[in-house]
This record gives C-alpha cells, structure tokens and sequence, in this order.
C-alpha cells in the first residue's frame, strides 16, 4: 500500500511541442484524461513559466483532495529545458510569426494546449500565478465555452504592470537593455549545473526557509534560451498589462477568488482596494500570512492548503 501511496505522490514529466514552442507539463495523477475525469486542477505559471517551482504546491492540492483529481501544471512555451531530442521550435518561422514567446502567443499555447490535451466536458480548476492571472482572464475572454468551474489568483499581475513598484525598476531593463542580459546569461549557462546550484543557493541563501525543490528548476533556467524568453515576454508584459479587464471579471465574478499579497511590489495593495471598490460583491482576499510574491520559494504547501480550503465546497457540491 505505502508504494502505491509513494507512486500517486510521484509527478510524471512530460515534454510536447505545443503552437509549436517546447512545453514542458508536470502531472500528478493521471497522465491521459479520459471521460471519468470530471475535474483537473491546472495552474498557469508566473514568468519565469517553470513548472518546477510549482511542484510542492501541486503535490500538496493532489494529496489534500485525497488524489481524487489530478493536477497539471503546463509550461510557458520556451520557458522550459526541452531533452536533447527536442529543439526550443519545431518550425521557427511559424513561432516567429506567431510570436509564440510573446504574452498573445503564450494565451494562444495554453488555448492550444487545453484544445489537443483536455476532453471539452472536463470541468477546470484554473490555478493563477503573477501574469498567469492575466492569462487566466484573456483564456476566459477568448473561448467563453472553457468548462471553469473556479480560477484562483494568486498575487495576481493583470493591471497597470509598469506603474508598480517592481515595474519601474525592470520596466526599462525589460524593455530597452534586456540585450545586455544576454551575455552574462550565456556565460552562466556554460557553468556546470553543480556550480550554477551553488551560486543559486548562494543568491536565495537568505530565505531561511527554502524549498529546496526550486532549485533544480533554476539550474535549467539558466541553461539555454530559457531565460531570454521569460526576459522576452517580461518585456511585453510591461507594455500590454494596463487596463484591468472589468468586463470579463464582471461576467465571471462568481467563479473567481483574487489573493492580494501585502506586501507586493508587483502588485501594491491599493489595487486590492480599487478592485473591491468596483466589485464589492467579488471574492478578494488580502493575505495575513506575509507570503511573498514568489511564494513557491517557500511557500507553497501553505498557500495550497489556503486554496484546498476556498474551493473544497465547490468541488463537493
């Protein structure tokens, strides 16, 4: 029985070309859905997309809903390590075209992704993080037939982005120097995975608390093209995340549950208030837990089982 247990908590890696980019999707539970799958949890990443980071979170929500559903996590395209096998584009005119690493290309790969992997009457649970709100919403927007049962957003950047205090800062790194990245990170990716560990370590050292799952995923991330393309769709996200979406949050307000970090340096806490004022009807929270923006780095089995408990009732309806 314990193997079975151990197995059920072991996610499966899977590596597809998806609008044509590379995408990397982390499952726990099923691996295929079929018809008896009423429900899967899919979480949207933040930039950098590295489903990595996501790992305990989504092993805890699996685990905490008794493995009844399973849990998916899926990629931003060109944001994972694909295996030797594979290159970045399977057809990099296409991708140039489609501008498959820019912020419209990665809302069309994960329209792409749910039309070819996810069975049209499968309900959804939409798992937000960052600009994974953002995309959550345009999802929303652009096909209204997506079974959402709830989308949760977590510290959610879909609003005003440059104008934020983070914003200022990379705003013009993002846009106008993101160059000059280029050569340190291509000297980075030459380092041996051992070492980039190291200096990882090194950098988040001061969060005593670490979950030492993250750090894998940012070996890879700083081993090929990866992290030019999440510089690539930061630079987009600067100039297209301006407006808040009122009109599609309106026609789904029932469905969706904002977390507002308080102390969010992408996301202040007055958009919170503004949010509420126009919605007061909306589910918002504020977190009390002090949980940073980057929560996965430490955070993540507490924010899973703060979503267990939001969502436990409309799954059991």
């Amino acid at each position: 029985r314990e193997t079975g247990l151990h197995q059920r908590d072991e996610p499966q890696m899977d590596f597809m070309y998806c609008s044509g980019a590379a995408t990397e999707v982390l499952k726990f539970g099923s691996c295929q859905l079929h018809s008896e799958h009423k429900v899967l949890f899919l979480i949207i990443p933040g930039n950098p997309g590295v489903v990595g980071f996501y790992r305990t979170f989504m092993q805890t929500l699996h685990a905490m809903f008794r493995y009844q559903y399973p849990v998916w996590a899926v990629s931003h395209a060109g944001h994972c390590v694909p295996p030797t096998s594979m290159d970045m584009v399977d057809d990099a005119s296409s991708a140039e075209e489609d501008d498959v690493f820019g912020l419209n290309g990665q809302i069309e790969h994960k329209l792409a992704f749910l039309r070819t992997h996810v069975p049209k009457e499968t309900s959804l649970v939409l798992v937000g993080h960052s600009i994974g709100c953002y995309i959550i919403l345009e999802m929303m927007k652009r096909n209204p037939e997506l079974k959402v049962l709830k989308a949760v957003m977590l510290f959610p950047t879909i609003e005003r982005m440059a104008e934020t205090p983070q914003g200022k800062v990379l705003t013009p790194v993002l846009c106008h120097m993101r160059y000059l990245a280029y050569l340190p990170l291509f000297l980075l990716s030459l380092l041996p995975d051992n070492i980039k560990a190291g200096l990882i370590k090194l950098v988040l050292g001061g969060i005593s608390t670490l979950d030492s799952s993250v750090i894998q995923p940012t070996v890879g991330l700083l081993s090929g093209d990866s992290a030019a393309n999440a510089m690539y769709m930061g630079g987009q996200e600067m100039r297209k995340v301006l407006e808040r979406d009122n009109i599609t949050i309106k026609k789904n307000l029932d469905k969706l549950i904002f977390y507002y970090g308080a102390t969010d340096h992408w996301c202040p806490v007055q958009y919170y208030h503004d949010i509420k004022l126009d919605f007061p009807h909306g589910d918002f929270r504020l977190c009390e837990n002090g949980f940073r923006h980057a929560f996965v780095l430490d955070a993540g089995r507490d924010v899973a089982k703060m979503v267990v408990e939001w969502i436990r009732g409309d799954l059991t309806r």
